[in-house]
């Protein structure tokens, strides 16, 4: 195949616009695909050409690429059609939407720092004819140093581009020359000084040719009134696109041989294993159960209510705020934990939110504050543990303030993703990386004191039998299945 024009883009086209997700491939890496399409703009000075290097920042770590589509408008789009979208397409040609995950933290998710560097866009190094092409039969390969990392096609994309070009369209004038970038398919990962980058898009016969950026290391360090770069263990799992590639130990998974591990056993026995592993302080207390016959299994996700304050709950209490927020995003599996502050006076949440939550596949609900209409959610399968029942609404005393973050419950620390444990007896809090150790040790005191019940039952003293001595250690060796 060769190129099919070798006229190039505007090199400083008027606007540069960049689409967040739109290959299912990609979606299913980030774990959420997006209902509507949502954008960020790149400075026109990011645009470069095929064989240009690319300076990563001095100090930075974490430079990746993302090939993709670019669109080159023709003529100018307002407030069109999906149906239209392509007819204002005049071109494509192949992109590369650097970014550097090292600075996504200094402007709140913008992009300008991380993605708008001089030399972060390159472009060509040819154009297609759009005329020529079918937009939902187009492939798009990315190489890096010869190997082959990136490979998709736009037969399944989110956003059609037509719908892309319309929707941009509704709010700011397209005119031609702008360039639409249009996602980038899985396997975008970080690059490093040294490296080279290849990208190519086709349809047919018809190609771009391959756009060509090599990696350099830049020498000149950030100056100290500008934000330093900064990176964590989430920013390097994006920036590689899994937490193996990146060299992080796998994430933590309840997997349903756990649960029912956990299952097996009683509050009473894990709460004496973590006590064991030096955990005192992992129950939430002062909480009464909905199904105080239903064990509780699941992970925890989070939810902060602040006091209620009159201007706080103006702004950040009504419409779809952040506890129904919580409630909405609840996957199978979940459990739904909410700082209250331990305040009984008004209801954390009623019967329409716990439905809500059963409908959504969550585990349980657990609150250290009230419950209204007690009794329809009592008569819910889904488990709710609360301090009790009280008629008011929600804005006597607290704001929804926000989701997913470390919370206070019933006197017990509680972050997203730890292992929430419930029975009749009460909940506990079991980190993550100790579920496995706490269910088998727990599991095996349940052994032990099956084994040690059966021997009183039987008459024997419990003198040298709880706990176990030498002799009784030997008889239940014997004993044990």
């Amino acid at each position: 195949m060769s190129p099919v024009s070798s006229d190039i883009p505007p090199e400083r086209p008027g606007k540069v616009i960049a689409l967040h997700l739109n290959y299912p491939s990609r979606a299913k890496q980030r774990g959420r695909t997006p209902a509507k399409p949502s954008y960020f703009l790149k400075p026109a000075t990011s645009i470069s050409s095929s064989g240009t290097p690319i300076e990563r920042p001095a100090g930075t770590e974490l430079l990746a690429f993302e090939g993709e589509i670019a669109l080159i408008i023709g003529k100018r789009a307002r407030r069109i059609t999906p149906e239209q979208g392509w007819d204002h397409v005049e071109s494509i040609t192949a992109a590369n939407d650097f970014g550097v995950y090292d600075l996504r933290h200094a402007d709140g998710g913008s992009n300008l720092r991380s993605k708008g560097g001089d030399g972060f866009t390159p472009l060509g190094p040819a154009t297609i004819p759009a005329a020529e092409v079918d937009p939902q039969n187009l492939r798009v390969r990315t190489w890096v140093n010869g190997e082959l990392v990136q490979d998709d096609t736009t037969q399944d994309l989110i956003f059609d581009f037509g719908t892309l070009v319309a929707d941009l369209s509704q709010l700011s004038t397209l005119e031609p020359g702008d360039v639409i970038l249009t996602g980038t398919p899985a396997g975008s990962s970080v690059v490093k000084p040294g490296d080279v980058v290849e990208v190519e898009v086709s349809h047919g016969e018809k190609t771009t040719g391959r756009l060509v950026t090599p990696v350099t290391e830049g020498t000149t360090p950030l100056p100290e009134f500008s934000a330093q770069p900064k990176i964590d263990d989430n920013q390097r799992e994006q920036a590689y696109g899994d937490r193996e590639s990146a060299g992080l130990p796998a994430e933590f998974v309840l997997t349903e041989e756990l649960k029912t591990k956990l299952t097996s056993v009683g509050t009473a026995t894990l709460s004496a294993q973590l006590r064991k592993n030096g955990y005192n302080h992992v129950s939430i207390d002062g909480l009464g159960s909905t199904r105080p016959d239903t064990k509780l299994v699941g992970r925890a996700r989070t939810l902060r209510y602040v006091p209620f304050r009159e201007d706080l709950f103006k702004t950040h209490g009504g419409g779809f705020n952040a506890q129904k927020r919580a409630i909405d995003s609840l996957n199978p599996g979940d459990v739904l934990v909410m700082e209250a502050r331990g305040e009984k006076g008004t209801g954390t949440i009623g019967d329409i939110l716990a439905l809500r939550a059963q409908v959504r596949g969550a585990a349980g609900i657990v609150t250290d504050g009230g419950v209204r209409d007690l009794a329809a959610v009592a008569a819910l399968d889904i488990p709710t543990y609360h301090s009790g029942p009280h008629p008011a609404v929600l804005g006597r005393r607290h704001v929804p303030w926000d989701i997913d973050v470390t919370i206070a419950c019933g006197g017990a620390t509680v972050q997203p993703g730890d292992v929430i444990v419930g029975d009749s007896d009460g909940v506990l809090v079991i980190p993550p990386q100790l579920a496995e150790k706490i269910a088998d040790a727990a599991i095996e005191q349940e052994r032990q004191e099956t084994f040690i019940a059966e021997q009183v039952a039987n008459g024997e003293s419990v003198d040298g039998l709880y706990p176990m001595n030498e002799h009784w250690k030997a008889r239940y060796a014997q004993w044990r299945p």
